[in-house]
């Protein structure tokens, strides 16, 4: 089965009748993870133990290699099928880094998996649409990520 790619980013799982989806918001070389539910009514935080995933000195092959590794075994242990990674500019002041490239081309690559790209513009709109509340189990570098699964979920 082919992964689906589009123009928004988070990764969605099902479990019974509540629908999951992995947030990612990718910064320097790490990729930042926050997993979001709902059941149909609310919207919830799936606290899992990993939080980010580091790709070291992309420059060595043997490094992307385990990086990807590492990003297939999270994918695999929690069961996950859909992706959503907030997009990034890929020109310009605020242009994401080549190695932030890399890692959104490692996950688009998984398989089994729907990779959705998701601009900051439709993150803050369905934000102000469904006013996402954030928990107090995410850690506050994974907002975004987490804004991400939410506004994945909302637009299914």
């Amino acid at each position: 089965m082919q992964p689906k790619v589009r123009d928004h980013r988070a990764i969605t799982f099902s479990k019974g009748n509540t629908m999951k989806i992995c947030g990612i918001e990718i910064k320097g070389s790490e990729a930042i993870i926050a997993v979001a539910s709902f059941d149909g009514q609310a919207l919830g935080h799936v606290a899992l133990a990993t939080k980010k995933i580091a790709l070291e000195d992309d420059d060595e092959a043997a490094n992307v290699k385990a990086f990807a590794a590492q990003v297939s075994a999270f994918v695999q242990e929690h069961a996950i099928t859909r992706i959503a990674i907030k997009k990034r500019s890929k020109k310009g002041e605020f242009a994401g880094g080549p190695t932030t490239f890399k890692i959104e081309g490692v996950f688009q690559l998984l398989e089994g998996v729907e990779v959705t790209l998701l601009s900051p513009q439709t993150i803050n709109a369905q934000n102000k649409k469904h006013d996402f509340a954030l928990p107090a189990t995410l850690n506050k570098y994974q907002h975004e990520a987490f804004k991400a699964a939410c506004s994945a979920l909302m637009k299914k």
